[in-house]
This record gives C-alpha cells, sequence and structure tokens, in this order.
C-alpha cells in the first residue's frame, strides 16, 4: 500500500500538469457585425407605444392582458411533452459530463473466491479393489485493483470540454423549445378567439340578412318586386349560414391545438368563447447587440462550435501514446483466518504505455473531419445569427405595417356598412334594384372577415416579434460550463466545484 501511495503521488501531479493538445477555443464572430439599430426602428419608423417599452418578457404572453391565456400559459411548463423530451435530453447530457469526468480518476476493483477440492485414492485386496476419498482442501481469496488511465495529452479533458459546451447547448434547446411551444399557444390561442369573433360576425350577418328576407318577402307578396330578389336574398342567406357552420371546423381545429401544447388531448380540454382583444401590445425591439445574448438558438450554436473545437483536441489526442497505471493485489490461504496476512500476497504495480504507430491515415482523416465540421458549426452559427435578425425585422415591419392596415380597414368597414344601410333604404323607395343591396351587404361582410383577419395578423406579429427577440430569456441563463483540471495557455487550473445540477 505503501508503494501504491508513492505511484499516486507520483502520477497526480503529472495529471494536473498535462498539457492540453488541441486549439483552444475563441468564440468567432458573427458574418458582420451588428448595426447601431434596426432598420425599422430608425427615426423615420414607426415607433412602438412608449407604455409598452418595458414590459417584463419572463412571462411575456401577460402583456395582453388575457387571465384565461395566463393559466394556459403556465400549463406549457407543466404538461408540454416536447418539453419534456428536451428537458430529457438536457438530464442526459449532464449525466454524459459526469461519466467523462470519471475518467479523470482511478477504477477500483475487487475479487473474491472461495473453492473446496479434494483427490480421490483407491486400495485392493485380493480380488476386490476399493476406491476412498481424500481429505478436502478449502482454499479462499480476496484481491484488489487499480487501473489509472493518465491523461497527459488531455484526451478526457477535452471530451469533458466537449460534453460540458453541449450540454449547455441542450440547455439552450430546452428554452428555444419553450419559447417556441409558448409562442405556438399564443397563436393558437388567438386563432381561436378570432374564429370566436368571426362567427359572432357572421351570427350577426345572418340576422341581418334575415331581416332583409323578410323585407323582400314582404315585397313580393304586395307585387311591388320580383322572385328573383327573393332567391338573391335567400341564396346569400344561406351562403352565410354555410360559412357560420364551417368556421367550427377551424375554431375546433384551434382548441386541439392548445390541448396538445398543455399535455392534454382534445376530450379533455374545451374553451368557452370570449370576445378577442381590443388592443394589440406593440414592442420595443431594443439594440441589435443585446440580440445575440436573448436568443437561445444563437447561444445553442455558439456552443455546439465550442464542442466541436474540443473534439478536434480529442483527435488530436489519439497521435500520442495512451499511459495507464495498473496496480493488483491478492490474498490466497487455506485458512480464513490468515487470508489477509502479507506473507500471503502476490501485487503488482506499473504503467502501461499504447500507442498506435501506422494507421493509414486514419487519425489525420479524424482530425481533418472534426475540423471540417467545426468549420461547418462556424457557418451554421453565423447563418443563425443572420436569420434571427431577419425574423427580428419582419416582424418590426409587420407590427408597423399591420397597425396602419387595422386603421384603414376600419375606416373601409364603416363606409361599408353606410353603403349597405344606404342601399338598403333607397331599395325600399324603390329607386335601385336588390342586386345594389346584394352588393353591399357582401362588401360590408367581406370588410368585416379582412378587419378581423388584420386583427389576427397583429396578434401573431406581436408574438412572433417576442419570440424573435428571445422571449425574456438572457444567455447568462446558461449553467456555467465545467471547470476542466488541466493546464489552458501554460497556466496550471486550480481544481473548482463539480457541475451544479
Amino acid at each position: 500500500m505503501m508503494v501504491l501511495r508513492r505511484a499516486l503521488c507520483v502520477t497526480l501531479p503529472l495529471v494536473l500538469s498535462g498539457c492540453l493538445v488541441g486549439p483552444d477555443y475563441e468564440r468567432p464572430q458573427p458574418a458582420t457585425a451588428p448595426t447601431p439599430e434596426f432598420k425599422e426602428t430608425s427615426d423615420s419608423y414607426f415607433r412602438p407605444a412608449i407604455p409598452r417599452d418595458a414590459i417584463d418578457r419572463g412571462k411575456w404572453w401577460s402583456m395582453y392582458g388575457d387571465p384565461a391565456l395566463d393559466q394556459l400559459a403556465a400549463q406549457v411548463d407543466v404538461s408540454n411533452q416536447n418539453l419534456r423530451i428536451s428537458e430529457a435530453a438536457y438530464r442526459q447530457a449532464i449525466a454524459l459530463i459526469r461519466q467523462s469526468q470519471s475518467g479523470l480518476y482511478p477504477t477500483f476493483g475487487y475479487t473474491g473466491s472461495a473453492t473446496q477440492s479434494s483427490s480421490g485414492g483407491s486400495r485392493s485386496g485380493g480380488t476386490i479393489s476399493t476406491s476412498t476419498v481424500g481429505n478436502s482442501v478449502g482454499q479462499f481469496g480476496v484481491g484488489g485493483t487499480l487501473t489509472w488511465e493518465i491523461d497527459v495529452w488531455g484526451r478526457i479533458r477535452r471530451t469533458i470540454e466537449s460534453d460540458s459546451a453541449a450540454a449547455q447547448a441542450s440547455a439552450a434547446d430546452l428554452m428555444s423549445a419553450r419559447l417556441s411551444a409558448q409562442s405556438s399557444l399564443v397563436t393558437n390561442y388567438y386563432s381561436l378567439r378570432i374564429s370566436d369573433a368571426r362567427r359572432q360576425l357572421f351570427e350577426q350577418s345572418l340576422a341581418a340578412y334575415g331581416r332583409s328576407l323578410q323585407i323582400v318577402q314582404n315585397q313580393v307578396d304586395a307585387g311591388i318586386a320580383s322572385k328573383v330578389d327573393l332567391t338573391q336574398a335567400q341564396t346569400l342567406y344561406d351562403q352565410t349560414r354555410a360559412q357560420l357552420i364551417a368556421e367550427g371546423i377551424n375554431r375546433a381545429q384551434f382548441e386541439h391545438a392548445v390541448a396538445a401544447l398543455i399535455g392534454k388531448t382534445p376530450a379533455e380540454f374545451s374553451l368557452a368563447p370570449a370576445p378577442a382583444p381590443r388592443t394589440v401590445p406593440t414592442v420595443d425591439a431594443g439594440i441589435p447587440s443585446a440580440l445575440l445574448e436573448r436568443r437561445p438558438d444563437i447561444a445553442s450554436a455558439e456552443r455546439q462550435m465550442a464542442s466541436a473545437n474540443a473534439q478536434i483536441g480529442i483527435a488530436v489526442a489519439a497521435y500520442y501514446p495512451d499511459i495507464t497505471l495498473n496496480a493488483s493485489i491478492n490474498f490466497v490461504s487455506t485458512m480464513l483466518q490468515n487470508l489477509l496476512s502479507i506473507a500471503n500476497s502476490v501485487w503488482s504495480l506499473g504503467p502501461q504505455l499504447a500507442g498506435t504507430a501506422i494507421d493509414g491515415g486514419s487519425r489525420a482523416a479524424q482530425i481533418e473531419g472534426a475540423r471540417a465540421n467545426y468549420d461547418r458549426l462556424v457557418a451554421t452559427y453565423r447563418q443563425t445569427v443572420i436569420t434571427a435578425f431577419q425574423q427580428v425585422e419582419d416582424a418590426l415591419v409587420q407590427q408597423r405595417i399591420l397597425q396602419q392596415q387595422e386603421e384603414a380597414q376600419r375606416a373601409a368597414v364603416a363606409v361599408a356598412r353606410q353603403a349597405e344601410q344606404l342601399s338598403l333604404n333607397q331599395y325600399r323607395a324603390g329607386t335601385v334594384p336588390y342586386t345594389t343591396v346584394i352588393q353591399t351587404q357582401t362588401t360590408a361582410l367581406s370588410a368585416e372577415q379582412t378587419l378581423l383577419n388584420v386583427r389576427l395578423n397583429r396578434l401573431i406579429a406581436s408574438a412572433t416579434l417576442v419570440t424573435a427577440l428571445g422571449g425574456g430569456w438572457r444567455d447568462v441563463e446558461l449553467p456555467p460550463p465545467v471547470p476542466i483540471v488541466g493546464v489552458e495557455t501554460g497556466k496550471e487550473l486550480k481544481k473548482k466545484a463539480w457541475w451544479p445540477f
């Protein structure tokens, strides 16, 4: 045991002072530096409403002021199965780190045995031969083994570094999945509310068309209108009724989508009709440079680069021999009480070196492949940044233009409703044919439907913008990287706490 302790004292400093082969990670710059401000938020463009600029994006859906939506959003974190998949993948990544960390420490094994053996004998007397059984002998054995791979070249430490960055990427992927589920919930929820508003519009129009149909029927009975007018009024009434029935499909599908997002089957969930929101919040995008810290998908892409960079070091370490310390001690005795006596011991201790001399270019190909994978992830990271800016700009322009479109569409609806009432009055007076009434009623209904669609697009655009900005997430919320024992850039690192989760 004293020899073993001396060996550990020699090899431990070797591990702590070992080098890390392969490149140290440095975060590459995006393809282009962020501009001082977004294109859509320059002085010549639309500015969001001031009261909404400083909203808390943690529970960002609360900006709509809808208690029913707040309750549903709270269930996403608890019951959404896609989030559970991502959460399980994150826990698996954490377990992989701990598995890799175990390679830095020696592995102890043990053996034990107990056997009973005997030998047979024989004797003869005259013509008779008999056999006898000799005395049995018991033998006992116990032993221990130690195997320790000395991480001189940093292969294990680079593996931990890679796994740590991959776990951080998995944590960011979990947040991306959560943000996507929240955004989908808001989109489907307000699509359902607009469907309720559309059904109400059809019901109101159906009632108005029913009154118009009765007016035409009275005039036909009085002989001052033709049956052509009656059939036209009946046609418009039946078409609107069919639209009202068909809208039930849309509402049911949106309700089913909401149920799936909160982890329930459609049979377990129902949502009573309610009015759509009267106002749509506007969101301040902030400064472009902050976007790199807000988006979990950008953080995930950057951490995947760090993981791939460490894989290069792992590939480079294959050029160097593996150094393993092996030790064993065994005690064998025929008497159990004297088993652990030094006289009954057999021990061995010594290092083992193993490497590859010629491999036909396999290791060089592995390094080349690792570098190519890193370059691929650098391009992926830069494209993710570019796509993020595109999505924010798209959402900002939608926020600005859709608000203007809604104002214009409201004016169009007011004029269409006025024209509808005027044409009906003129028809009663006999100054215009009923086709004029049909046209104005159809135009008014279409204008109302367009207004509802614009309102839905504004609601979706607001949720899309918050999602494009990363919700309330910041990259400081990533779990810290696992500290690696070893030497980096020529300085010895101190051993720190393990992964906190």
